[in-house]
């Protein structure tokens, strides 16, 4: 029975990771809100920037306040909180302030609340299938865009932009609060029918338990933060740059590389859950190297490639690396410091995915204005990942701290 209630509460958790997934879909809204209020692309951009980035900070406290008030009140409350502020970015028309504070910031603070639940519900009751649940969870997440993008170019066509997102907002509400209800934490000390931990699996996992205030006292805490911003870094950079880079490479019109945006975004969502999956068979640790030793290669070779297809198929294998890294790293942070207080301690990890969404894409732009093209841009970015392959082969699961 418990085993039926696992896989059902892993369901909705998938459900609400896609409606949150939906904020990659905001590429289809920048020209129509440039084009109807004059704004330039660049200014309509920063909104999801600013949603990533409280995103990233509202995980954190999400994480805190779920160790207090449990799963299901913090993902309700988040998903309320996400799709009003989708809803009420309809009235943009108050001008753009009014778009970075609803959009922006409090869908952010939703999509932050509601995103850190699933990843600390299902790392608790799935201790056998730790790295791919929640990389199927979190593939919701890079999935949302997929069905979101053409829905809301539809109803751009036939609505308006601010329209659009009243009924986004009113869906997405209905979607993440419904799923929300149903997310809950196993009882204290349960685990699987007849699992137990094989060898390698224990050598790869600390003993204990560690609270929030332990977890910043060790490195380790800080080496899986770095870790995580600079994977992101590199990914983010070329998703903040795709369709032009890939005009630039492949000499094709917009409305290919539009195309081409959406094939390699099959590759974020795809990351999450075969990276997560190979973690739990060679480790978490071998999983990021491996992974830096493919962007590696990846974005050191990619602008030597101008077919359509060359080009693809490179830009979606560094997204898959890209979703790589938020679907193995909730399981590496449980891992190491345990799965009582891995909302808070995930949350707080999670900040570097804020930090790494400015500092990614204006990295690759800087670098593209001062030299006239993506290539050195792109070969900086090879060679701070061969550095980075070092730092995983370094981790080990941390030691309790003596108080």
């Amino acid at each position: 029975m418990k085993n039926f209630k696992r896989l059902g509460i892993a369901v909705a958790g998938v459900l609400l990771q896609m409606a949150l997934g939906a904020v990659y879909a905001w590429s289809v809204f920048r020209i129509p809100l440039a084009k109807q209020f004059h704004w330039s692309i660049s200014q309509v951009t920063l909104t999801f920037t600013i949603a990533i980035m409280a995103l990233g900070f509202a995980s954190f406290f999400g994480g805190l306040w779920l160790k207090r008030v449990g799963p299901r009140v913090v993902a309700m409350t988040g998903g309320a909180l996400y799709g009003a502020g989708v809803f009420l970015s309809s009235f943009s028309y108050h001008g753009l302030w009014w778009l970075y504070l609803t959009y922006g910031v409090i869908g952010g603070i939703g999509l932050g609340f509601s995103y850190i639940v699933p990843i600390s519900v299902l790392v608790k009751w799935f201790p056998d299938r730790r790295g791919l649940m929640t990389g199927i969870a979190v593939g919701g997440f890079g999935a949302g865009a997929l069905i979101t993008a053409p829905i809301a170019t539809r109803l751009i066509q036939s609505v308006g932009v601010l329209h659009t997102f009243a009924y986004l907002g009113i869906a997405y509400l209905i979607i993440s609060v419904a799923s929300a209800y149903f997310l809950q934490n196993p009882p204290e000390g349960w685990t699987p029918d007849g699992w137990k931990p094989g060898k390698k699996q224990s050598a790869q996992k600390s003993t204990n338990d560690f609270t929030l205030g332990e977890a910043v006292r060790t490195w380790q805490f800080w080496a899986l933060w770095l870790l995580l911003f600079l994977n992101t870094s590199a990914g983010i950079s070329i998703i903040s740059q795709e369709a032009p880079m890939f005009q630039e490479f492949a000499k094709i019109t917009a409305i290919v590389a539009a195309s081409m945006v959406g094939i390699v975004s099959i590759g974020n969502a795809l990351g999450r859950v075969f990276w997560a999956w190979i973690s739990d068979l060679v480790g978490r640790k071998a999983t990021f190297a491996v992974m830096f030793i493919v962007q590696l290669v990846l974005f050191w070779l990619l602008p030597g490639f101008h077919s359509v297809t060359s080009v693809t198929v490179l830009a979606f294998f560094i997204l898959m690396c890209y979703g790589g890294g938020f679907g193995t790293m909730p399981a590496f942070a449980a891992d190491y410091f345990g799965p009582g207080n891995v909302g808070s301690i995930y949350g707080l990890i999670l900040t570097a995915w804020g930090f790494a969404s400015a500092f990614g894409p204006l990295l690759i732009a800087h670098l593209r204005q001062t030299s006239g093209a993506y290539t050195s841009g792109l070969h900086i970015i090879a060679i701070v990942m061969a550095v980075s392959v070092i730092l995983p082969l370094l981790v080990k699961p941390p030691a309790r701290l003596k108080s």
